[in-house]
């Protein structure tokens, strides 16, 4: 996160009225506000709402033709200046959200290509195609990728004007992209992107095994349209972890073969890599070379290492396993609270002798219906002083705001959900992304649209303190506290 110009004023107001609450607050009974806050509920009926009492939506709006139907998926998010940028499997949206309780589209921009995740630097917006195309246009059309001329990498816009986004550039990648992670220069001239791709097949002239790299992206600031690929470092020159075979509801470990998502965290020269059969360590203090630090694995209990986060401190990392890949009700009795979960670890030693030591896992505790998919996906930081605290989508299990301080012992402080969003069959559906942004939850909700929510708990009460003028949920920023 990259704090506002008056940054400084902000952080004081903030000491000031930290140690105002922290007065305020000594009459309440530890642990009781909590177990209120998160009190279990009646299981909502479909499309219902339920909630703590800390939280509320404040606005939605449903998704609009030619994102209006049910192929067409919302995905992740990035932040710049007033406007949330909302990905789609069909291209993506522009929102201002100025006024968080009255958001509107600004744009839609038609461009298919699954998953179409999006960084944005500047009047900058990448956008992530992985699934093959007949070519690199926004025109294009499904291409089988046993094809040699598929097409699947990232595409560069230029958002400068917001209602009328333009396509600069695109770069092939192997594998396509099925995320990616922007990594500013430390001379601010580049912006690099790591993209994370996967599931390479010997039929697939572009994505061949073992495929156990990343692909890097070198974007000139002041010339978009000269931005290459630049390195493809092999990660895992061992092979990673070789899984454990198996399928949804049974126990398995999907293979190493590339990764899924990679955080940043570019002050500290580190990122966190969930990469299918493991999580890695990452120094990146020279961009185009990142060096592997350590790897862990969870063969019991983690199915997919699926995506990262680091506390404010760049000293814990939090791992999400998406469990039946995102599309499986893996929020029910029978899978428990330690399958489909965030794995919690701390970040022990110095320099590369760092290593990612276990401490817990965190699941939502509401269980949900068999035709919701739920299962951990992608949350933020909510930038609290002197506390690690985190709001996170889990799809149709709705959003969790959680406190993991203690790694050992974290607790849900704040929760939001919809009733399945079709009682009779699973549909997928829910929260794919929810990220803190000055001051509000925004979620993308896959067949709703967005949601605006509003978080009132003492707890995150100095986070509106906090200003961001960009903010990509993959790059991570340090905020002051």
């Amino acid at each position: 996160m990259t704090p506002g110009k008056k940054r400084t004023t902000a952080r004081a107001i903030a000491v000031a009225a930290a140690g105002l609450l922290a007065l305020s607050l000594t009459t309440v009974v530890g642990g009781t506000a909590a177990a209120q806050d998160s009190a279990v509920q009646a299981t909502p009926g479909e499309n219902e709402i339920s909630s703590s009492r800390n939280i509320r939506q404040i606005a939605n709006i449903p998704k609009q033709a030619p994102f209006n139907t049910e192929a067409a998926l919302g995905t992740d998010i990035a932040f710049t200046g007033k406007y949330a940028v909302v990905g789609n499997y069909d291209g993506f949206i522009i929102y201002d959200v100025s006024k968080p309780a009255k958001p509107k589209i600004v744009s839609q921009v038609l461009c298919p290509g699954s998953q179409n995740d999006v960084s944005v630097s500047g009047d900058l917006l990448f956008l992530s195609t992985d699934s093959s195309r007949s070519d690199n246009s926004c025109n294009s059309t499904p291409k089988p990728a046993t094809e040699k001329d598929a097409w699947e990498g990232i595409k560069v816009f230029d958002i400068k004007d917001k209602a009328n986004p333009k396509y600069v550039s695109a770069i092939e990648t192997k594998c396509g992209s099925h995320t990616n992670t922007l990594v500013p220069d430390k001379r601010k001239q580049n912006v690099y992107i790591y993209v994370s791709s996967y599931s390479p097949n010997a039929t697939f002239p572009d994505c061949q095994p073992p495929h156990d790299l990343i692909s890097i992206i070198k974007v000139p600031v002041k010339n978009p349209a000269q931005a290459k690929l630049v390195g493809e470092p092999v990660l895992f020159p061992g092979g990673g972890n070789n899984g454990i075979p198996g399928s949804f509801p049974a126990p398995y470990v999907t293979p190493t073969s590339g990764c899924h998502d990679i955080t940043a965290y570019p002050e500290k020269d580190l990122a966190a890599g969930a990469c299918m059969g493991e999580g890695v360590l990452f120094d990146i203090s020279d961009r185009e070379k990142p060096r592997v630090i350590n790897t862990v694995k969870d063969d019991k209990n983690f199915a997919f290492w699926h995506s990262a986060t680091f506390n404010n401190d760049g000293t814990k990392v939090v791992f999400t396993d998406e469990l039946g890949g995102g599309g499986a009700p893996a929020c029910t009795a029978a899978i428990g609270q330690v399958r489909g979960a965030n794995g919690i670890y701390d970040i022990t030693g110095r320099g590369d002798k760092r290593k990612l030591e276990f401490r817990s896992y965190y699941k939502i505790p509401r269980l949900q219906t068999e035709t919701e998919n739920c299962v951990a996906h992608n949350g933020s930081l909510i930038p609290v002083f002197g506390r690690d605290i985190m709001v996170q989508a889990w799809y149709q299990g709705g959003i969790s705001v959680w406190d993991f301080t203690n790694s050992a012992r974290p607790v849900e402080i704040a929760h939001w959900e919809r009733g399945p969003y079709n009682a009779s069959k699973l549909v997928t559906g829910g929260s794919w992304s929810a990220y803190y942004y000055n001051g509000h939850i925004y979620s993308s909700d896959i067949q709703k649209g967005l949601d605006v929510l509003e978080l009132n708990d003492w707890r995150t009460f100095s986070a509106q303190f906090v200003r961001m003028r960009e903010f990509n949920p993959q790059s991570q920023g340090h905020y002051l506290g």
